[in-house]
């Protein structure tokens, strides 16, 4: 079976080195990784911040999503220990790209494509004290390397279902290379009692460590004026990490911006898309009239006559939802809705597509009251109607702020473990 692996590996490789003659993002993961040893030894014998007795602690993250779980770890061990060095790994663009200057580790790279050679060439030049995984980031030649050096390996924010190779009645050598962690922190029950079902107890349930980014956030987030003046004296939907399929539901909804009937809210509409490239920006303004503004054209004069703030900068999202009312989150017409817990943290109902099962806040949200999930135009406007009454928006709101904070603490009970001794 680690033959076969090992040959999946080869082929994705040789995948992504005929993609990058036309795919943007491939490229990107092959320049990014071009003379990777070298660099890695370079910066870290160069590097004024290691000595002899440094401790190294290796972050691995597959990409912006989950170094968001992973952040809460890195800057709280940092306050706690700080001799500690961290080296923080992306395998996807999307990840690195945006995050290859976070301040927060000393040490930001592409995680090397995991063959058997790249895995202990980077970890004999690394020799890390303590590894983090973030959520479920299996690369099985790192983890066995790992395993045969003995270095402590933790899986954070962990989440396993049931259709993982691991708890397939064709999955032995998969289940076998869950030897390789030390233990596991998960996000759920669920998750814990599938490895219990394959004879794995070395688990704590504690949780999902974003609760405690998004409630960090929350707490020192920074006024951004200009918003400040096009909000007024209306309520606000924020359209965030919006694709085309999201952006249509709305533009082709009647409920719009426009005077509301007696006893209802209005609205304004933030729109921060997740993709701000031209044509995209160019087809939102399309569809939405000529009552949009670009953030990048807004100023004290024009922004309080908008009805429309398309956002084409990236970065200022989080900070956005303090503003608003109601909360649409994009990628629920794909693979699957981007991160909702930014928004519900400052007490914002959240509106997202079908596509969530694979999202525990975003189920249990909704099962509270605090998150709608819609299928289509129709289904959006008796959402927004529901919520248009003040009552209902602020039970929704306090069910949405509640839950976020009942469920801090997962930093604490991570780094209490793993460095007790």
């Amino acid at each position: 079976m680690r033959l076969l692996y090992n040959l999946s590996i080869y082929l994705y490789i040789f995948y992504i080195r005929v993609g990058s003659l036309f795919n943007a993002k491939a490229k990107l993961m092959i320049a990014g990784r071009k003379s990777l040893f070298d660099k890695l030894k370079q910066q870290l014998k160069n590097s004024q911040l290691l000595t002899p007795n440094s401790k190294l602690i290796w972050f691995h993250c597959a990409s912006l999503g989950e170094f968001e779980q992973g952040r809460p770890l890195m800057e709280k061990l940092k306050l706690q220990q700080p001799d500690v060095k961290i080296l923080l790994t992306f395998f996807s663009p999307s990840g690195y790209e945006i995050r290859k200057n976070y301040a927060g580790a000393d040490f930001v790279f592409y995680l090397p494509m995991d063959t058997p050679s790249n895995a202990k060439k980077f970890i004999e030049i690394v020799n890390p004290k303590k590894v983090f995984f973030v959520k479920y980031e299996f690369w099985f030649n790192y983890l066995a390397e790992l395993k045969n050096k003995n270095i402590p390996t933790y899986l954070v924010s962990g989440i396993f279902r049931e259709d993982h190779h691991f708890f397939k009645s064709t999955g032995g050598w998969f289940r076998k290379q869950l030897n390789s962690f030390t233990h596991f922190f998960l996000q759920d029950e669920k998750s814990m009692d599938l490895l219990n079902s394959i004879g794995y107890k070395n688990s704590t349930l504690c949780g999902d460590t974003r609760f405690d980014r998004v409630s960090e956030v929350a707490r020192n987030v920074k006024q951004i004026d200009l918003v400040k003046l096009f909000v007024g004296d209306f309520k606000i939907i924020i359209l965030g990490s919006s694709w085309s399929d999201d952006e249509k539901i709305v533009a082709n909804s009647r409920f719009q911006i426009s005077d509301p009937p007696a006893g209802r809210i209005g609205f304004k509409l933030i729109i921060a898309p997740h993709e701000i490239d031209e044509k995209h920006l160019t087809n939102i303004e399309t569809q939405f009239s000529d009552a949009c503004l670009r953030y990048s054209n807004a100023n004290e004069k024009n922004i309080s006559q908008a009805q429309i703030l398309i956002i084409d900068n990236i970065g200022m999202l989080s900070s956005l939802y303090q503003y608003g009312s109601v909360a649409f989150v994009g990628g629920g017409f794909r693979k699957g809705i981007h991160n909702i817990l930014e928004a519900a943290t400052f007490g914002l109902p959240v509106i997202f597509g079908p596509n969530y099962q694979k999202f525990t806040e975003a189920k249990e949200l909704i099962k509270l009251g605090g998150a709608f999930s819609i299928k289509d135009v129709s289904e959006f406007e008796k959402t927004m109607q529901l919520l248009s009454d003040e009552q209902v928006l602020k039970t929704a709101s306090q069910i949405s702020r509640m839950y976020v904070q009942g469920r801090v603490g997962a930093t604490e009970k991570i780094l209490a473990t793993t460095f007790s001794k």
